[in-house]
């Protein structure tokens, strides 16, 4: 299956959840030109040495949530799991983007209920992260949060700042997705839009 018919099948899958879209149709990338490697070209590097090397790059750490979507079984509760890789993308419209890979077991119910809140977590919030990037779990058991204003997807206690989105559109990249959201609704974690809860941060395997 080509890039354009992975971002089709994506597509289809949001329709198929009854995703919501506020901001209009889920969107897809136009398709790209594909040709077959040669044999004069590199290979690709190699993974180890990849995250070696990507490792250098600090990011902040988010855990992005979701509300217990339609067709969810009955007390499943909401969704959720740890993110570096997250950006803001657009002022006007106001667009932020995430990436999870393909395989994950959270992205689905993501999806279905077609909403998100990205948490932004403090430097406090290390064993947070490490919870929620656990499989299986219950992510949160023992957590504490509320309902983010427009979602209502869990917006996690004591995080620096948060961003309430409605999935916008839905690209693939490789082993992972595309995710982008119009934001709804945002603010930080002091209440005020001052600088009350230093950010944590992820570099070469470890946070600092």
């Amino acid at each position: 299956m080509g890039h354009a018919g992975m971002a089709a099948a994506a597509v289809r899958y949001l329709r198929s959840a009854g995703a919501p879209t506020v901001a209009g149709p889920v969107e897809m990338l136009p398709r790209p030109e594909l040709r077959a490697v040669g044999e004069d070209e590199r290979a690709p590097v190699d993974p180890g040495e990849f995250r070696r090397v990507l490792g250098n790059f600090a990011t902040g750490v988010t855990v992005v949530t979701a509300p217990e979507g339609p067709g969810e079984a009955v007390g499943a509760g909401p969704a959720g799991f740890a993110c570096q890789s997250f950006s803001s993308l657009s002022l006007d419209p106001p667009l932020v983007c995430f990436m999870v890979g393909r395989t994950s077991a959270t992205w689905p119910r993501i999806a279905r209920a077609g909403v998100f809140c990205v948490n932004v977590l403090g430097a406090h919030q290390g064993d947070l992260c490490r919870g929620f990037a656990v499989s299986g779990a219950d992510k949160f058991a023992g957590v504490g949060y509320d309902a983010a204003p427009v979602s209502g997807s869990p917006r996690l206690a004591g995080a620096a700042a948060w961003i309430d989105c409605t999935i916008h559109a839905v690209h693939t990249g490789g082993d992972h997705l595309i995710v982008v959201g119009r934001v709804d609704a945002l603010g930080t974690g002091d209440g005020g839009g001052g600088e009350g809860v230093a950010p944590l941060l992820f570099h070469r395997g470890r946070f600092v």
